[in-house]
């Protein structure tokens, strides 16, 4: 039994789900539409670039949570992960999922998108343990902020260590991640067994430099 480590955005889910949630809040007329709209593209260039600054970004797509209340936000993400999430559901990376289950192996998420919006779409692939970027919420409202360390770059391997400390019976021995991104490079060295799924030019650069394999969860592959 391992540990199975996933990337969401671009990896399980054909699409970027912090990029669509923006275009969600849009849609909704929850945000002012020209700005965001320009905002929510830089930040999404940024992130393809390697040159995104994530607190930055983080603050820019936490604010439109402040300002609405718990259950408004809760039914807006059921409507957006319903619309907006299962049509780019991937049965292929389903596949890949329920193989390590078979196996044993505790499945995890880790994504730099924020925990409220990812939970719900982990659950789609029935993966229950995941890291996503913390939202602060104080009195049962969100603050705007995030809390501790975003699951970003190399935070990505400091949040992860910290999820290791509180479960003796894991550890990286044995460990798969799967990813698209060369945001994930950091942690793609760490593990066992490093997969690049539908990569970026960089990052399927690198793993020919690496001997690392190169699979496609696309349903046309």
């Amino acid at each position: 039994m391992a540990l199975a480590i996933f990337d969401l955005d671009n990896t399980l889910i054909h699409g970027d789900s912090d990029f669509l949630w923006g275009q969600f809040l849009i849609h909704k007329n929850a945000v002012d539409p020209a700005f965001y709209e320009q905002a929510n593209h830089q930040f999404h260039q940024d992130y393809l670039n390697g040159t995104l600054d994530i607190m930055q970004y983080q603050r820019f797509s936490l604010a439109p949570l402040t300002h609405y209340d718990l259950s408004t936000l809760n039914a807006w993400r059921e409507e957006f992960v319903q619309d907006w999430i299962r049509p780019i559901y991937q049965r292929n990376a389903q596949d890949v999922v329920d193989a390590h289950r078979q196996n044993g192996d505790t499945l995890l998420i880790i994504t730099a998108t924020n925990s409220f919006i990812t939970a719900p779409i982990g659950a789609l692939y029935g993966i229950n343990n995941l890291i996503g970027t913390d939202p602060e919420v104080v009195d049962g409202r969100f603050t705007g902020e995030v809390a501790g360390t975003p699951s970003f770059q190399d935070g990505k391997i400091t949040r992860l260590h910290q999820w290791l400390a509180n479960r003796p019976d894991l550890s990286l021995e044995g460990s798969y991640f799967y990813s698209d991104s060369h945001n994930d490079l950091p942690l793609l060295a760490q593990v066992s067994h490093p997969y690049v799924v539908d990569g970026d030019e960089t990052l399927v650069n690198e793993a020919k430099k690496r001997n690392w394999p190169c699979l496609s969860f696309h349903a046309e592959a």
